[in-house]
């Protein structure tokens, strides 16, 4: 493994062409077997969670489970009455037209709100409940033609379909908004690092090239591991950033090497040294961000394996990329340039060979100098700091976003909000499932009526509804139908579900011996799903720290090290999630990025974004550290060693930070507010780590310890000539 970079880029260097073609075919293959193959999206077994998961099982077994519904809503224009015949005849025409669908199970009849202002027409539709986003089209179609031939009243639709499809068109709206940002911000970046449009390219060419790869590979893996949809979000996320990451990286190398042999040199000699230092910390740091993200599978949840699957899949290919087609394109372009060179050379217009400058320059000089001239205060200040930032964290509360935190830009949504404000029994409803043996069925249904009766009493739950019991055929299965008033997130609709699964269904069906009863529904799935997350996050975190330890460890052979690099993880971390829980937590920044703040954070964000953190802090800790070893290994005294590495690395390290930034960053300007979270403190995180821990807390911690920082790795022999000369401008 250690030699394999360096392996990989002699063969590379010495059949450029085949290296370069190679790679495309790897690319087309991979997206040729992908879209062959399709993709296996999640079904709803696949997000059975806790008691609510149960509740589904039980209704699923016997054909009682939840279907997909849609809702026509009939209502008259603002400041006018309803027209009631006029409502009455576009009822019937949508009535007529639905049952015609095949994509349509039934049609209930149309219901009158409290206040006779509103009519609606509940819909079912076939198949399971998550099909319904890919079967509403004909029905939202109808709708349109039913509104057109009644101009005398507004007919629209909405439901869980509908308001699926119109999240999935706005993802796609946001990704494409996010690549406009993204690939324009991250040329320029480019452009002024290499001052070159071929050299520029090269990484964004690469980094496009593995995302289309992943996107392949991924379509492929959901075959094992179902796809809920949101992998592809992860994949131009993280693809991006770590793309063109690692290929700056190796590029900024290779012409380090270049500018140093000032033309002694073959390309393919150049692109083994690069391969030797930066081809290296690519791997190991690829493995970081594998290794760490792995951890997300013990928390057994279908969405977490899906963003592990994707972020491992195009890191590993990002890290293949840069391996393999990279050290190719480099010998292509270097021997044109070393042909041009020879034709002005002929022409005796030679260009006089350039001095290597230094890598850091004034700005990076002045950071650096709190932790050289007092790292005892840099170091205090600093991490004070960030744990300042990081206190907000500890008020950090979690909910699963449902519809009721969508975007209102989505005219489902909107359309949602009348008809929720017209018939409020439709926000929330609990589902209470008991099973038992068939001939016991008669019992469990006058169980089920009493906690129906009970429940009335309760003024958490809708008083003037009927309450609904539903048996199998069978008469093994029963559900009992509860309405809230509340939305889902609210605090009276967790408080309902509390009433009901402590108080009410223990004492009517839950006493019966030889029943099985449990509670489902949109507050049940976010109350289970989110103590389900809980339940899994020690073990993900314990993880996560012991394998990080052990990668440093095994990559730089010092405690010390890996110690410390869990720690400056940890802190980066904790401090990007503080700082998410004041911004998002909070309503005061809702204008400012434009959001509607849940009063908490999305439950997935927090353990995701730890764990991705964590690789992504790997990646700068690698590549970074890398240096400070080189220069240790050269024969620079263990402190001097700390500011040359860092001083060498600091200009590319951060230049592959703006990259990171401006692609998390785009993602603040999407509508969904848990990709804004996502997208908020990656950024946050990547530019606190490479400006406050990469300049200020990592030297100023290695420059206290000193030797001590290696232990227990005794000196190596000093490094040879060309190995030291790397580090001659920086001493």
């Amino acid at each position: 493994m250690r030699n394999l970079p360096v392996r990989t880029a002699r063969w590379s260097a010495r059949h450029p062409w085949r290296a370069i073609a190679g790679w495309f075919v790897f690319v087309a293959l991979c997206l040729a077997t992908g879209i062959s193959v399709g993709g296996n999206p999640a079904t709803t077994e696949d997000f059975w969670v806790g008691e609510a998961g149960r509740a589904e099982q039980m209704a699923t077994e016997d054909g009682l489970q939840r279907k997909p519904t849609e809702h026509v809503l009939i209502r008259a224009e603002p400041g006018r009455s309803l027209d009631a015949a006029a409502a009455r005849a576009a009822a019937r025409d949508v009535t007529a037209r639905m049952e015609k669908l095949p994509e349509v199970a039934s049609v209930a009849a149309p219901v009158r709100s409290a206040d006779g202002d509103a009519l609606r027409v509940p819909v079912v539709l076939k198949g399971p409940e998550l099909d319904g986003k890919k079967n509403v089209g004909p029905l939202l179609e109808q709708t349109e033609e039913v509104a057109a031939a009644h101009p005398g009243v507004v007919v629209e639709e909405t439901g869980s379909p509908a308001i699926s499809q119109g999240v999935n068109d706005q993802r796609g709206e946001d990704l494409a908004l996010s690549e406009r940002i993204a690939l324009p911000v991250t040329l320029v970046t480019l452009l002024v690092v290499f001052g070159s449009v071929v050299m520029a390219g090269v990484p964004l060419l690469l980094a496009l090239t593995s995302i289309a790869a992943a996107l392949g590979l991924s379509m492929t893996a959901s075959h094992l591991l179902p796809d809920p949809g949101v992998g592809t979000n992860l994949i131009l996320l993280i693809g991006l950033a770590v793309g063109v990451d690692y290929t700056l990286f190796y590029l900024k190398r290779e012409r380090e090497e270049r500018a140093r042999a000032d033309g002694r040199l073959s390309s393919a000699a150049l692109v083994e040294l690069a391969a030797a230092t930066a081809g290296r910390a690519i791997v190991v740091s690829g493995l970081a961000v594998i290794v760490s993200t792995a951890t997300l599978y013990l928390a057994t949840d279908v969405i977490f394996s899906s963003l592990a699957t994707g972020t491992i899949l195009v890191v590993a290919v990002a890290v293949a990329s840069s391996l393999t087609a990279l050290p190719a394109l480099l010998v292509t372009l270097g021997r044109r340039g070393e042909r041009r060179a020879a034709r002005r050379a002929e022409r005796g217009t030679a260009r006089r060979p350039r001095r290597q400058r230094a890598e850091h320059g004034r700005v990076f000089a002045v950071l650096l100098r709190p932790a050289q001239r007092r790292p005892v205060a840099t170091l205090v200040v600093s991490v004070l700091a960030m744990l300042a930032l990081a206190v907000p964290a500890l008020g950090m509360k979690l909910v699963d976003p449902g519809k009721d935190t969508f975007s209102r830009d989505i005219p489902a949504m909107q359309t949602y909000d009348r008809l929720t404000a017209a018939f409020p029994e439709l926000k929330v409803q609990h589902e209470v499932v008991a099973q038992a043996a068939p001939e016991r069925a008669s019992e469990v249904r006058r169980a089920l009526a009493e906690l129906g009766r009970r429940a009335a009493a309760d003024p958490l739950f809708v008083q003037d509804a009927e309450p609904e019991v539903r048996t199998s055929p069978d008469g093994r299965t029963s559900v009992l139908v509860l309405s809230v008033p509340h939305f889902a997130n609210s605090g009276p609709a967790k408080d309902s579900l509390e009433h009901l699964r402590d108080d009410h269904l223990p004492a009517t069906a839950g006493r019966l011996a030889g029943v099985e009863t449990a509670v489902s529904g949109d507050v049940a799935r976010g109350v289970d799903y989110v103590d389900h997350e809980r339940d899994k996050l020690p073990l993900v975190i314990g993880a996560l720290l012991l394998v990080t330890f052990v990668l440093t460890l095994v990559a730089f052979r010092s405690v010390v090290i890996g110690l410390l690099g869990v720690a400056l993880n940890l802190l980066s971390a904790a401090a990007a999630l503080g700082a998410l829980v004041l911004v998002f937590q909070g309503t005061w920044a809702e204008g400012l990025l434009d959001f509607d703040s849940m009063g908490a954070i999305a439950s997935r964000v927090p353990l995701f974004l730890f764990v991705i953190l964590f690789g992504l802090s790997m990646d700068y800790q690698v590549f970074v550290v890398s240096r400070i070893k080189e220069a240790r290994d050269a024969g620079m005294p263990a402190r001097e060693a700390v500011v040359a590495g860092i001083a060498a690395s600091a200009k590319v390290v951060t230049s592959a930070a703006v990259v990171m930034v401006t692609v998390f960053a785009g993602f603040v300007a999407l509508h969904l507010t848990e990709m804004k979270q996502m997208g908020f403190c990656l950024a946050l995180a990547v530019l606190l780590d490479a400006v406050v821990i990469r300049l200020m807390v990592l030297p100023a911690a290695l420059l206290l310890l000193g030797e001590r920082a290696w232990w227990p790795v005794r000196r190596r022999p000093v490094a040879s000539a060309p190995v030291a000369r790397t580090f001659e401008n920086v001493r």
